[in-house]
């Protein structure tokens, strides 16, 4: 059995994993500081391990052009530091071997549509509430990349400024969703972060409502069959509640579908392997990127006579 290598690269720490699943990888997290510390920590743990090949699930925006001169790198985020670095490229001068890379999100999808909550649906959406806000759409069985790739967390959203005259927080978009709707945000609105807001304070039923307003779009756009909903702001369980009832008020019944009624429960929830999604998917892309070069290897050999 081959040994995957899975990288989940977020703004607050790297979580590594070394194995398959579901048997149980190893797994450690290093914190997010420099790109030359933080991958000097990730390399050691990996060239330890001796992977097979390696996947990456990172914050981006990221170029995923494999006929780009800077695929593989960090473009336009906001995180300082990290503006163009050569993430994959990085990984693979180290490590010798296959890397794979997708956004953050983009992984968690992949993790959740093998082993977590839509492994029986070909059509869903996967949004994370957290630091940040960011979504992978997957149609028929695949990851949507498109020009560049999703981002979701950035689409504007009605902003009442009479309900809420907080400007939002995007550095590039001021208030769209993640500017409105992110951890940081709520914190900076009400002098407290999440996890310290009281069940039935103000903020949730506001979270609520852009989050519901950004879900509806998906569902207007994307017509997908799921929304898996995860990230530290969505740990919050009677969120669930609110944001579900809050989007069936937003469609007014517009979409015509069970899932969106009696359904709602099963349709927007939670993901099935928690915070371990994006790590675990970084392993189905490290299994893509074995099998391409495998693919490769094979199509180049001559036949034999």
């Amino acid at each position: 059995m081959n040994r995957f290598g899975g990288v989940e690269a977020g703004g607050t720490k790297f979580v590594c994993a070394v194995g398959t699943y579901p048997d149980e990888p190893k797994v450690v997290s290093f914190s997010t500081t420099s790109p030359d510390s933080t991958l000097e920590e990730v390399i050691r743990f990996l060239q330890d391990a001796s992977p097979d090949a390696i996947g990456v699930g990172s914050f981006g925006p990221l170029d995923l052009d494999p006929a780009s001169a800077t695929f593989g790198h960090i473009t336009s985020t906001p995180k300082p530091g990290w503006q163009g670095f050569d993430l994959v490229g990085t990984i693979s001068r180290a490590l010798g071997v296959p890397v794979g890379i997708d956004t953050d999100v983009n992984a968690a999808a992949l993790g959740e549509a093998r082993w977590g909550a839509a492994q029986d649906v070909a059509d869903f959406i996967y949004l994370t509430v957290g630091s940040g806000i960011g979504g992978g759409a997957v149609v028929d069985g695949r990851v949507v990349h498109g020009l560049v790739h999703p981002e979701m967390g950035h689409i504007p959203v009605p902003h009442d400024l009479a309900r809420d005259p907080y400007p939002g927080r995007c550095p590039f978009h001021g208030d769209c969703l993640e500017g409105l709707a992110s951890a940081p945000a709520l914190e900076e609105r009400w002098g407290m972060p999440p996890t310290e807001l009281p069940a039935g304070h103000p903020a949730w039923e506001l979270e609520a409502h852009y989050l519901a307003l950004a879900l509806a779009s998906f569902v207007c756009t994307l017509s997908p069959r799921r929304i898996v909903m995860g990230g530290g702001v969505m740990r919050r369980k009677s969120l669930f509640p609110i944001v579900r009832k809050e989007l069936q008020r937003v469609l007014n019944r517009y979409v015509r579908s069970d899932a969106l009624l009696d359904g709602i429960d099963r349709y927007v929830v939670p993901p099935g392997l928690g915070d371990r999604a994006g790590v675990l998917g970084s392993l189905v892309l490290a299994e893509q990127a074995f099998r391409d070069r495998e693919a490769k290897g094979s199509a180049t050999r001559p036949m034999e006579s």
